[in-house]
């Protein structure tokens, strides 16, 4: 290796010997803070009751990820590399990347937005998007809804944000609504002293609010009595099933009659002519 050779090299490496050395340590410099980033980000959002686990963990990785890239940016930086073009072209690739996945961003960000501000929680039965089930899971981009015949439905999070949500399982009460008709020749007192026993029967009624037995209407065939008790959510389906059956029961023991719907035809004939 002759002497001008080993100049050039002596050149280079001490031109970019401090570079090479800069860059390897901003590299674990910022992978270190990356990391501390990362789990100062996830303890601060732990700590709120209002921000689920999976969006605190989501977060997290967001903040790391872009210290992760001001660091790759300084490096670049200090060999010499022209950062402002590369966040142009980086820019440009992200708009198009973004223009392409329109619609599953918008169901990143709805995802975000159900778990901040939590309409419904995972075991409940709501209805969404003319959809009803008990929810199974919430992530970022869709909600899992399982039917009460066990079918999966699977509804992205852009469409459960945009549309209303009926959560049967928010309160801890609920009202069970019944009607029994009763012909109009029937008791209606004693009608009414019938239902009030079975009521009394049923032990998982509330007694706050307190229970209405009223004539709610007078219909075409049957003098209705609306029945309104409150219950635990939890017992609303038992409830309802169990007092459907046993109105019936006490109705056919009382002599109580529950008419079919009926209508009464007039026929005329007229008068055959002379």
């Amino acid at each position: 290796m002759d002497n001008e050779t080993m100049t050039q090299m002596v050149d280079v490496v001490s031109g970019y010997g401090l570079n090479i050395v800069g860059g390897i340590i901003i590299l674990i410099i910022g992978w270190m803070v990356a990391g501390w980033a990362k789990r100062a980000t996830r303890n601060a959002l732990s700590r709120s009751d209002r921000i689920d686990q999976m969006l605190a963990g989501f977060f997290a990785s967001m903040v790391k990820y872009i210290v992760l890239i001001v660091t790759v940016l300084a490096v670049l930086n200090r060999f010499g590399v022209q950062t402002a073009s590369l966040i142009a072209v980086l820019g440009a690739a992200g708009l198009a990347i973004g223009l392409a996945l329109q619609g599953t961003l918008s169901s990143l960000a709805a995802g975000v937005m159900i778990i901040i501000f939590r309409p419904f929680n995972v075991g409940q039965f709501v209805e969404i998007a003319g959809h009803s089930g008990t929810v199974k899971e919430v992530n970022l981009f869709t909600t899992e809804l399982a039917t009460p015949d066990n079918v999966q439905i699977v509804i992205p999070n852009n469409a459960v944000w945009g549309s209303s949500v009926v959560n049967y399982s928010f309160h801890a009460t609920r009202r069970v609504d019944l009607v029994l008709g009763i012909a109009y020749d029937d008791d209606i007192s004693k009608a009414i002293d019938t239902v009030n026993k079975v009521l009394d029967a049923e032990s998982r009624l509330l007694k706050d609010p307190e229970r209405q037995v009223v004539i709610g209407e007078l219909a075409d065939s049957s003098v209705n009595i609306v029945i309104r008790v409150w219950v635990n959510s939890a017992d609303y389906w038992g409830v309802k099933f169990d007092l459907t059956r046993g109105l019936k029961e006490a109705a056919d023991a009382a002599g109580l009659s529950i008419p079919f719907p009926q209508r009464d035809i007039h026929m005329y004939q007229a008068a055959a002519a002379e």
